[in-house]
């Protein structure tokens, strides 16, 4: 489970991470990640938020799928800088994907997203 302190709530921090946001895009998963470089974000910790939508599947699979989630980020959040927002979308295939597709696909985004950014490249 994901600590309380590092859940995102506010629907303004979501719309922020996605619309401001660095977005790397996988077959199960798309994952928006915005670095806060105001000064009184710095210390807090990063919030993490998630996105199932119904296209996933039913309630009972999207439950599973951001249950999983939230499972696959949570070793994850030490690489994140403080004060970052992180928003990982479902895409439809995740409901009938395997744990190790899941787990591969979100690391593989946060790679690229953790990367430092090249100069032609945002």
């Amino acid at each position: 489970m994901l600590p309380s302190g590092n859940r995102m709530r506010r629907r303004d921090d979501f719309t922020l991470a996605v619309r401001r946001g660095r977005r790397a895009g996988r077959p199960t998963v798309v994952v928006h990640l915005l670095h806060r470089d105001e000064a009184p974000a710095a210390d807090a910790p990063p919030l993490v938020g998630f996105i199932v939508a119904r296209t996933v599947g039913n309630a009972v699979v999207r439950n599973t799928a951001r249950r999983r989630l939230r499972h696959l980020t949570r070793p994850h959040l030490d690489r994140l800088p403080a004060g970052s927002l992180l928003v990982v979308r479902a895409n439809p295939r995740a409901g009938k994907a395997r744990p190790d597709e899941l787990a591969a696909d979100l690391e593989s985004a946060l790679d690229r997203l953790l990367r430092p950014a090249s100069k032609g490249r945002r």
